[in-house]
């Protein structure tokens, strides 16, 4: 819990940067692309992420790579912050809080979305609209398939959580048939 809460500061503190700097957006993708190649090296990964090395030689590596990536010097200070307070282990942690300010700053919500087959262009569309009709703000769809749903969808939207999958339906016809109505 600890960590959810330090990276919502450490995510808060970058994005009033950003959004001072008015390059949220450029900020996000700069933490995408870091996240990516954390991702595609398991060896940088445990290198930067492991206390095995010391604070300065993974400041010095992080901050190479930041600049080959073309990072701007806020992100590439925030990293060697990160390092230096040891809060480089919540980076995943720091960059989905940040994505969610960002999203909040424009707006705009994400929804998780579980079908039990892949939706086409035409249901993305119409259940996109229809969250956001219910929401009141732009949805963005986060969309997972899972077999076992047996048909529909779950979508969580914030707090929201609409369950139109079959196995509810067939749950509540069953709860209904019992009670006799």
């Amino acid at each position: 819990m600890r960590s959810a809460a330090a990276a919502r500061r450490y995510a808060r503190a970058l994005f009033a940067l950003a959004r001072e700097e008015n390059r949220v957006a450029e900020i996000r993708g700069e933490l995408q692309q870091l996240a990516d190649l954390f991702a595609a090296s398991r060896e940088l990964h445990d290198a930067l992420f492991r206390p095995l090395h010391p604070v300065a030689e993974r400041r010095a590596v992080l901050r190479e790579i930041a600049t080959r990536l073309g990072a701007s010097a806020s992100v590439r200070n925030f990293y060697s912050y990160l390092i230096d307070q040891r809060r480089l282990v919540d980076f995943d942690l720091i960059r989905s809080e940040y994505e969610r300010f960002a999203d909040t700053d424009a707006g705009l919500m994400r929804a998780d979305v579980v079908a039990a087959s892949p939706l086409d262009p035409a249901q993305r569309e119409r259940l996109r609209r229809a969250l956001s009709t219910r929401t009141g703000r732009e949805v963005e769809l986060d969309v997972k398939v899972d077999p076992s749903l047996l048909g529909g969808v779950v979508a969580s939207v914030g707090t929201l959580l609409f369950d139109g999958s079959l196995r509810t339906q067939l749950t509540q016809l069953r709860a209904s048939l019992t009670k006799g109505q």
